[in-house]
């Protein structure tokens, strides 16, 4: 099953028998709620999904500035949406794809098994001139409840054991990676192995993804093949989803590491390695 759709391929659908339940799930690191900018237009029919307290537990000491959220505070946020565990869901932000990416993770990990990611966003919507809305649905509430576990998921300790025995990627931008730069977390660098692998090189210019071919060929000459596990970091679960996703088109299983940055540099007596190379 594909996991992401054009904004053509969506356009047809959602004008046919079994249309998708559509998220809107804009967001941006450090930025404001993307609620505002939902209300001023979204895709016809789509529902509002808050980033950081309906796809996020509460930050707190030693969890990471995303940890996994309830999975109760998940299923009712889905429920309210008009999620249904038949029916398909594509998720869409602002064309970044991090927000989006991050839901589709997970409803997957959650257990639903049709969901998609709109290429390249609310971009890629309007760019075809096609309609926005304004008017917020009511959609009848879904039958969604999460069964957690549908995708695999690092500890801390996992990743740190990743990072030496498979290929662990950090999807952070490479200044943070090599810790010359850090504007959210206390301490700059990596985990000790793990790899650069910035979120920003899985898509062209225009916030697509790139083909699959091209994926395929990125990841291995991160040496990430067949019989190789692999796992995704980044500053807090976000932008690693991304990673996870373009993995997914590349057809490359992968874990994420949810905690990431955010909570491996919670704990003091966790090594930091810094510079371009991997230790």
């Amino acid at each position: 099953m594909n996991a992401i759709i054009t904004a053509s391929e969506l356009a047809g659908e959602s004008a046919g028998q079994r249309p998708p339940v559509l998220l809107d799930v804009r967001w941006e690191l450090g930025g404001p709620p993307g609620r505002s900018a939902y209300e001023a237009g979204h895709l016809p029919g789509a529902a509002y999904i808050d980033l950081d307290t309906e796809l996020a537990g509460p930050a707190g000491e030693g969890r990471g500035r995303h940890p996994l959220p309830d999975p109760e505070v998940l299923g009712a946020a889905m429920r309210r949406a008009g999620v249904d565990s038949g029916r398909p869901v594509v998720a869409y932000d602002g064309g970044l794809g991090w927000a989006a990416a991050r839901a589709w993770w997970l409803l997957r990990w959650a257990g639903h098994g049709d969901v998609r990611v709109l290429d390249g966003g609310l971009a890629a919507w309007t760019a075809e001139g096609r309609p926005l809305s304004t008017e917020v649905p009511s959609p009848a509430g879904g039958d969604f409840t999460p069964r957690p576990g549908g995708l695999p998921v690092l500890g801390a300790d996992d990743a740190g054991a990743l990072a030496r025995a498979g290929v662990l990627l950090d999807a952070r931008a490479g200044e943070r990676y090599r810790g010359e730069v850090e504007p959210i977390d206390p301490v700059g660098g990596h985990i000790p192995g793990a790899l650069s692998a910035p979120t920003t090189d899985n898509c062209t210019s225009d916030g697509r993804f790139r083909p699959a071919a091209e994926l395929r060929a990125r990841f291995a000459e991160l040496g990430v093949e067949e019989g190789v596990k692999a796992g995704v970091y980044c500053g807090s679960g976000v932008s690693a989803a991304h990673e996870i996703l373009a993995l997914t088109i590349a057809g490359i299983p992968a874990s994420l590491y949810p905690g990431s940055w955010s909570e491996w540099t919670a704990d003091p007596t966790r090594p930091v390695a810094t510079g371009p190379t991997p230790n």
